[in-house]
This record gives structure tokens, sequence and C-alpha cells, in this order.
């Protein structure tokens, strides 16, 4: 017994600090990206510059050109990304786990569908202002402030009915991802109809679709954290019980497990962090699904390790991809949501591939 016993404690011994060290190189990492995408952009800047600027604004000091700059427009922006980046690669991340299925990403439950078309019903109807990504669409005045609300509640209002369609199938652990696919290509439907209706408006959609940060301040970063915070807690919670699930319906429920419970709060929670981002942010794509595949063959599938991670991750990712998208054509910034999707579009071919070997 004392045999066994050491066997089974020996490698917690030996990769807890390997974990610990995964971690805090993680950290590290999140917070170097968040250094050079503060110092880069239409003027770029010393790091040393933009790491003095970060300090006097946390020490209460006044704050003037350069320094006003990384404070008030580069900063907010930056940890606007790391939060977004982290809320899509923690939903990525339980939707995987949830079923069992390394492709799962946060917008199969037809969140970005119906975010998509409240936005674009937000934006024709308060005659949201047209034009390329940069000319955001928070600079349409009253109502620009409306097309997150819309797009929130579309976002919410889509999960409902992929829940309520998947409910009404009775179909096998597969049905919601079918679902999800009808109630996404239902809802892109009506959005494109909607759009076809007036050219410059459609543009202005279109520009919110393809994802930007450009124009996220302070007040936007304190609208999503709550969701974020609520999010991530709740399915920080529910670890224990997505390691279970990796064992089979059969043997979670055998465990004491309420499967239809944690899996309408797993559904529901990512569904949550997923339309809290996409309402501010547009769709970024593939952030849910690299992050959370890297992360897990980092750090293994014990999701009390791997959504943290994750978080860590997905927010690095977003943070570097808001970064190239400022460098790439400097002066003219590139959508980040077309940066991700260049980033991810090959990682997902090279994980389907890697699946049939």
């Amino acid at each position: 017994m004392e045999n066994r016993t050491h066997l089974t404690r020996a490698p917690t011994q030996w990769q807890f600090p390997r974990t610990g060290l995964i971690l805090l190189s993680s950290v590290a990492l999140l917070l170097v990206s968040l250094l050079v995408s503060l110092s880069s952009g239409y003027l770029n800047l010393s790091l040393e510059t933009t790491a003095l600027a970060v300090w006097h604004g946390l020490s209460g000091h006044a704050l003037e050109g350069n320094e006003a700059i990384v404070w008030n427009m580069r900063l907010p922006r930056a940890l606007f990304g790391a939060l977004v980046g982290a809320s899509l690669a923690v939903a990525g991340t339980a939707l995987q786990g949830l079923f069992r299925n390394p492709l799962a990403d946060p917008y199969l439950t037809g969140a970005a569908s119906g975010a998509a078309l409240g936005a674009t019903l937000a934006i024709f109807a308060t005659g949201g202002a047209a034009g390329g990504f940069a000319a955001s669409f928070f600079q349409a005045g009253i109502g620009s402030s409306l097309i997150p609300i819309f797009a929130f509640v579309g976002a919410v209002g889509a999960v409902l009915l992929t829940l309520l369609f998947a409910r009404l199938s009775r179909g096998g652990p597969n049905s919601l991802i079918l679902a999800g696919v009808v109630v996404g290509s239902l809802l892109g439907a009506v959005t494109t109809f909607v759009q076809l209706h007036d050219a410059d408006r459609m543009k202005a959609a279109f520009s919110w679709a393809l994802g930007s940060l450009s124009l996220a301040g302070w007040s936007e970063l304190r609208a999503v954290l709550p969701f974020a915070v609520l999010g991530f807690a709740g399915l920080l919670s529910l670890a224990r019980a997505l390691d279970a699930l990796q064992l089979g319906d059969d043997t979670a429920s055998s465990l004491g497990l309420k499967l239809p419970r944690i899996k309408l709060a797993l559904v529901g929670l990512a569904a949550l962090l997923t339309a809290s981002s996409v309402s501010y942010a547009g769709l970024i794509g593939f952030v849910g699904l690299v992050a959370p595949h890297l992360c897990r063959l980092l750090i293994g599938p014990s999701h009390r390790l791997l959504l943290p991670m994750s978080a860590l991750g997905g927010a690095t990712l977003l943070v570097l991809s808001d970064w190239l998208s400022k460098v790439v054509t400097s002066p003219q910034e590139q959508p980040v949501g077309l940066i991700t999707t260049l980033i991810g579009a090959p990682f997902f071919l090279w994980l389907m591939a890697r699946g049939k070997r």
C-alpha cells in the first residue's frame, strides 16, 4: 500500500512545478504582449515610455502628451482585447469539454449570428454611421450606443432559440450542434436580407461584423467586465463536472451529477461570455478554437487548470492579433477579426489533418 501511495503522489510532485512554470510563463507573455501593443500605433513609443505612462497613470499623476495617449486610448483598448480574448477562449474550452469535441467553438450555439442580426437591426433602425471599421459604429451618437445592446439581446435570443430547437428534436448529444447550425444559417439569411435594403448602412454593418477593438475605451471595458467575471467564476465552479463529462454521460451520472442542469449551465455561461464579447467587439473568429486546443496540449485536460490557462492564452492571442492589425499595414489598421482568421484558419486545417492520423 505504501508503495502504491508513493507512486500516485510522485507524478503530482513532479507535475506541480512544471504546471506552475507554464502558468507563470503565460502571465509573463501576456504582460509583454500588452506592453508591446501599448507601444505600437500611429505613433510608436519606446517600451520605457509606455511603461512609465502606465505607472504614472496608476500612481495618479497628471498625464500629458504621449502618456495621456497610452493611458486614455491604448490601455483600455488592450485590456478590453485581453478580456474579450479570454472570454471567447474560456467559452470555447467549456463547449469543447461539454461536447468532447476539440472543434467546438463559442459560436456553436448561434450567438454570433444572433449578435450580427441585432447589430444590423440597430444600425438600420437608428441610422448608424457607415464607413470603414476605423470609423466604428461607436461614433454614431445615441444610435450607436444601442448597437451593443441589440447585439447582446440578439446573441442571447439566438442561444435560447438553439436550446429550444435542440429540446424539441430530442436527439442525441449532437442535437445542440445541429440546432446551432440551423439557427445560425437562418439568422444569417435574415441579416443578409436586411442589409441588402441599404448599401451605405450595409457597409457599417459589415464593418461591425469584421471585428474591431479600435475605439474600445474604459466604458466598454466596464460594460463587459461583470459578464466576464460571472462567466469565468461560473465555469470554474463547474470544472470538476467538465472533467467528469470526459468519461461519458453514463459515468458522469453514476458520480451523482445532474447532467441536464449542468449542461444547461455550461451552455448558458459560455453563451453569456460570447454574447457580451461580440456585442462590443464584433465577430472575432478562431480565438475560442485555437487557444483552448493549444493550452490543452501544454497543460493537460484538467479543467481546473485548463480554464484559467485558456483565459491567459486567449487574452494573449487577441492582444497580439490586435497589435498585428495595427502594424501590418501601418498607419492604416486592419480588422482584428481578419487577423485572427488568417491565424486560425491554417491552425484549423492542421487540427483536422491531425485528427485523421
